[in-house]
């Protein structure tokens, strides 16, 4: 993957889990800037996507964990294997307490 295609993977991949978020029922402050999508939920806990571009990977910090992510030509996995679809679900609904289909991201 050159850099600019990973660039435009993750682009790709923020905008659409923001506009996931939009449909959100709970009141949260998102913002998109220059590659880093921040969530404060309700209850002031944060979720963090990241873009690293020297090793061409997106991050994750949740309040649980780090979670690091590689494109596998199809999507984003981590290191065990789960996608970022998964882990960022269960993230969101553990710290938003709200279920959103993150499944098109």
């Amino acid at each position: 993957m050159t850099e600019s295609e990973f660039h435009d993977q993750v682009d790709a991949t923020l905008e659409a889990i923001e506009a996931v978020l939009d449909d959100a029922s709970t009141d949260l402050d998102v913002s998109l800037n220059g590659g880093v999508l921040t969530i404060i939920c309700e209850n002031g806990s944060r979720l963090i996507l990241t873009r690293q571009t020297p090793v061409k990977q997106l991050w994750l910090a949740t309040k649980a964990d780090g979670i690091h992510f590689d494109w596998d030509g199809e999507q984003w996995r981590d290191g065990q294997g789960r996608t970022l679809q998964q882990v960022f679900s269960q993230a969101f609904t553990e710290q938003a307490g709200e279920s959103l289909d993150f499944s098109h991201c």
